[in-house]
């Protein structure tokens, strides 16, 4: 595809994102990355975006020294993570604006190739299992038996980092995580992450102001109670701190995530 790699303008755990030509950016493997990862990117964020969901279009893949990548429009803007840092956007609006994002994501018909939740994580612990103890891949795995069917597509990444705040509104990038699953299983997703995780504001305390934000407003848009939501969510946190360490959470923060799996392992999810 026309284009050639230009400066890195970002970087995430299985890829690195080059400018690439006039209002484009090449998301490409990193070295040793199996091409099937960001290949299933290019599947997932295709078929979202074919069904009018809040995914960037991709314009085509690319093969540079063995690496594959996708070719993705360049959004211009902060992320929404760089907006709440320099106070254009408040906490508050933050969280609703993730919770209209989740609710978009939700309403986008499902492509018939995502992975369930249980496919999922069963091709993450191929990818990167061995980091964990037997007990906890088993018995994470026998959780999600027990859960509801999956019933709806999630993004499955869906934090202040990975929105991009646009003149014509906020874009959702990487979906390479992107799965059929209970919408609760989303919310869990993001409130590991905004709450427990993100690195940008790892020192703020206000930092679950946009979590609880998000769930209230996700709750409104769904017609359902705050508290019902939050009762949907407890047993996919498991899940969801399992998938955040095998994709390669801070060091220091893994023993207290490995303490959580485990305790609500031995208590049932």
């Amino acid at each position: 595809m026309q284009g050639s790699l230009g400066e890195k303008i970002g970087e995430g755990v299985f890829a690195d994102v080059h400018a690439w030509a006039p209002g484009q950016v090449v998301k490409l493997s990193k070295p040793g990355v199996p091409r099937w990862v960001v290949q299933h990117e290019t599947q997932m964020t295709r078929a979202a975006f074919a069904a009018g969901g809040p995914a960037p279009e991709v314009f085509g893949e690319v093969t540079l020294d063995g690496r594959f990548g996708i070719v993705l429009p360049r959004f211009d803007g902060p992320t929404l993570t760089q907006a709440m840092r320099t106070g254009a956007i408040t906490r508050e609006q933050a969280g609703a604006i993730l919770a209209t994002l989740c609710h978009a994501v939700h309403k986008t018909r499902p492509p018939p190739d995502a992975l369930s939740l249980r496919e999922a994580m069963a091709a993450r612990l191929r990818f990167g299992g061995s980091v964990l103890p037997e007990r906890i891949t088993t018995g994470v795995l026998a959780l999600i038996e027990h859960l509801a069917p999956d019933e709806v597509l999630c993004h499955s990444d869906l934090h202040p980092g990975n929105v991009i705040m646009t003149a014509e509104g906020p874009r959702l990038i990487d979906w390479l995580g992107a799965a059929r699953a209970p919408a609760a299983y989303e919310i869990a997703t993001c409130h590991v992450l905004i709450a427990e995780l993100d690195p940008e504001h790892a020192d703020d305390p206000g930092r679950s102001t946009v979590s609880s934000v998000l769930q209230a407003e996700y709750a409104r848009r769904a017609g359902m109670s705050p508290a019902a939501l939050t009762a949907a969510m407890q047993p996919y946190l498991p899940i969801v701190r399992v998938f955040l360490l095998l994709g390669g959470a801070r060091p220091e923060m893994r023993e207290r995530q490995m303490q959580r799996i485990e305790a609500a392992l031995r208590a049932g999810g």
